[in-house]
């Protein structure tokens, strides 16, 4: 006998898959519309600068323009809450450095995102260390020459970093703690302003990124005393590591592009493929070398979040150690 309700029931379901296929092919192929890059620094900062070289190549390999949009301030805690907010539809992504990661959730007293849950890693970009520079005026030439005098003039030697906690402010403390130095932090809003006041000898040492200050050490406005991680860089590659100078500190910093939780897994692994593939180019590879950054990893979306839990835990562990505090 025929049953009216199973067919009813047939055809409703029937239609309903037909009405789905149907808004499924409406939607227009990602991506469809320019995308924002969110850089959680100001213009003419590391992070600011990879961006840059990584926007145009990218915007042709998807055929939309990659727009960088600035939002400096709190260690990259602005930017970095922007995208962890916005739609994740793979129109707002973030290139962000290891500290605003990894560090803020331990010095920050109220975080408005969980990097793990609200961030999806979706590409690492680079891997390096920072830069230690000082003005000429001191004198320093190394690590050796700044503890000397920072122990013989206690609390006078002020240095300054792009924020408190970034990775600058973590490496100074453990120095300070290493060698029993008694010098007060000014922390800065992005490495911009503090370059600018580092080359007008308003403070005279500092931690920067690796990227930004390497044409004024070059021209001799400023001095480079030692990077952080575990290789030279490749633009000064007569420069020792503090590890090689006596502060046993090698672990990287690095920068990575990431998308709002939820941003759908094929425009993950589609762009984790396109920065990847002009990444490994020559030309890329030229271009990150002259702005002091050695060959980039490649990674996997996966492998880059397995990197970002695990340094997270790491760096929050070396920020208690130091017993880092918001300034």
């Amino acid at each position: 006998m025929f049953d009216s309700t199973v067919s009813r029931r047939g055809l409703m379901a029937i239609a309903g898959l037909y009405a789905l296929h149907n808004r499924a092919l409406a939607q227009p192929a990602w991506p469809a519309r320019p995308i924002r890059l969110v850089v959680p620094g100001p213009p003419g900062a590391g992070s600011d600068i990879f961006a840059r070289l990584l926007a145009i190549p990218l915007g042709e390999a998807l055929k939309q323009p990659v727009l960088v949009d600035n939002k400096a301030g709190a260690n990259g805690l602005i930017g970095n809450d922007t995208v962890a907010k916005a739609a994740h539809d793979g129109y707002t992504i973030l290139l962000s450095p290891s500290s605003a990661i990894a560090i803020n959730p331990i010095i920050q007293p109220k975080m408005p995102y969980d990097a793990l849950k609200d961030l999806q890693p979706v590409a690492q970009v680079g891997s390096a260390g920072v830069l230690l520079v000082a003005h000429p005026s001191t004198g320093f030439k190394s690590l050796a020459d700044l503890v000397r005098h920072a122990k013989a003039h206690p609390d006078k030697l002020a240095y300054g970093s792009w924020g408190s906690g970034s990775t600058g402010h973590l490496v100074m403390e453990g120095i300070k703690t290493q060698y029993g130095l008694a010098m007060p932090h000014v922390p800065y809003k992005g490495v911009s302003p503090l370059v600018n006041d580092l080359l007008g000898n308003t403070v005279s040492v500092g931690f920067v990124d690796i990227a930004s200050p390497v044409p004024q050490i070059r021209a001799g406005k400023l001095t480079a005393l030692g990077c952080t991680g575990s290789s030279r860089g490749p633009a000064l590659p007569e420069l020792a590591t503090l590890s090689e100078q006596g502060y046993k500190f090698d672990a990287d910093g690095w920068y990575g592009i990431f998308a709002p939780a939820g941003t759908p897994r094929e425009t993950v692994l589609r762009l984790n493929q396109e920065v990847n593939r002009i990444l490994a180019t020559d030309d890329t590879v030229q271009k990150f070398a002259a702005q002091n950054m050695p060959r980039p990893p490649i990674k996997s979306a996966d492998e880059f979040a397995a990197t970002v839990r695990r340094d997270i835990a790491a760096w929050q562990e070396l920020a208690r150690v130091a017993q880092l505090k918001i300034d």
